[in-house]
Parts: C-alpha cells; sequence; structure tokens
C-alpha cells in the first residue's frame, strides 16, 4: 500500500479520500477547514500542518482544491508541494483547473525528476461518494500506468489523454457539452412555468425521450425537486 498525500477534503476530495484510506492506502491530509477533514482523521488518517508537509511524507500527493488560485498557491507557494515533495514521487492535480497551470506544475516537476498529472474528474459528488468518477489525465503514459491502480480506486471510466495539460484541455471539452445542455434543460422549464404548465408533467413527459439528458435527470431533477 502507498504513503499517500491528499491535500482538499471538501465535497469530492473527502469521499475520494475516503476510497483511498479505505482500500489500506496511509493517508496524510491537509485541509484549509481541518473540521471538514475530520471523519477521515477519525478513520485514521494522519494531519498534516500544510500542503509541502503532506507531500514530504507521501510517495503520491493528490490535490483537489478550489480554484487554479488555490492550485498555485499549494504546489508553488511558500513551503508547497513542489519544494517539499521527494525525488521520484507523483503529484496528481485532480482540481479542474488551467492547462497552462497544468504544463507549468509539469514541467517544474520534471527539473526536480517528480512525476507530474493533471486528472481532473467528472460525475459529481455522486460519483465522488461512489467512486464512479470520470478521471481525465494528461501527462507522461508511464507515470498514468504507475497512479493507475490508485485512480481506480476513485473511479471507473479512466483515460490517459495525453501530454501534461491533455487532461484538462479535455475537462473544458466536457464543461462546453454539458453546459449547453444545461442550459437547453433549465430554459425549457423556464419556458414551462411562465407557460401556465405542470412543472411535474413535463418533467415526466421529456425527461424520458430525445431531451433526455445526465443534466436533466440528475441535476435538473435535484434543482426541480
Amino acid at each position: 500500500m502507498a504513503k499517500i498525500g491528499f491535500v482538499g477534503t471538501g465535497i469530492m476530495g473527502s469521499h475520494m479520500a475516503r476510497h483511498l484510506l479505505e482500500a489500506g492506502h496511509e493517508l496524510y491530509i491537509y485541509s484549509r477547514t481541518k473540521s471538514k477533514a475530520q471523519p477521515l482523521l477519525d478513520k485514521g488518517a494522519k494531519w498534516c500542518a500544510s500542503a509541502g508537509e503532506c507531500a514530504a511524507q507521501s510517495e503520491y500527493t493528490i490535490t483537489i482544491v478550489g480554484y487554479p488560485a488555490d492550485v498555485e498557491e499549494v504546489y508553488f507557494g511558500e513551503g508547497g508541494i513542489l519544494s517539499k515533495a521527494k525525488e521520484g514521487s507523483y503529484i496528481i492535480d485532480m482540481t479542474t483547473s488551467s492547462p497552462d497551470l497544468a504544463q507549468k506544475i509539469y514541467e517544474c516537476a520534471k527539473r526536480r525528476k517528480i512525476h507530474a498529472l493533471d486528472a481532473p474528474v467528472t460525475g459529481g459528488d455522486i460519483g465522488a461518494k461512489n467512486a464512479t468518477l470520470s478521471i481525465l489525465v494528461g501527462g507522461d503514459a508511464e507515470d498514468f500506468w504507475a497512479a493507475l491502480p490508485i485512480f481506480e480506486k476513485m473511479g471507473r471510466n479512466i483515460v490517459h489523454e495525453g501530454s501534461a495539460g491533455a487532461g484538462q484541455k479535455t475537462k473544458a471539452c466536457n464543461q462546453i457539452a454539458i453546459a449547453g445542455a444545461l442550459m437547453g434543460a433549465c430554459e425549457a422549464f423556464a419556458y414551462a412555468e411562465k407557460s401556465g404548465l405542470d412543472i411535474d408533467k413535463v418533467y415526466a413527459a421529456i425527461s424520458q425521450g430525445a431531451a433526455t439528458s445526465y443534466q436533466m435527470t440528475n441535476v435538473v431533477k435535484k434543482a426541480l425537486d
């Protein structure tokens, strides 16, 4: 079992880290809000004072934080991951972030003989909870294969998309496709409401035909409920 550092225990990260812990990995945790990590600490994860401290303890360091600015901070900030990670270790950013930033992390890591992957996910909190995420990976092929057993504890559809940044670019494709589907579904029900239709009946009618989509049956249904 590997020693894994996990940075970010929010809605997605908390479930993903739990799967790794339950698989028997030794887990080192850092989150800006320690209380969010408490359930994992109660299960045996070890608390670290910083993202860099997580990396210093680990063979693999996984991050899933809020925004590209947060990624920049945990990797390049004072005492950050790139200054503390061991030579030969793996750093894996699973945040939905910038392809350019993924490339920057990769190039800096390579100079320090560290393996870097960008691996954003799709599937939302349900996918994280059930370990059914799609994981979109950019980086060197040999690094992808080395990290695959870890990815398999968190997701099902795991694809090596290409070189550094390719995972983030693929996630952008996903978001573009989602945006159209979600916007269309929202417009449909805004129109239904303004037309005086019974929303539940409209949903029952159109969610099973050509208008169906993951966004319709999951996100829109949740919103309507």
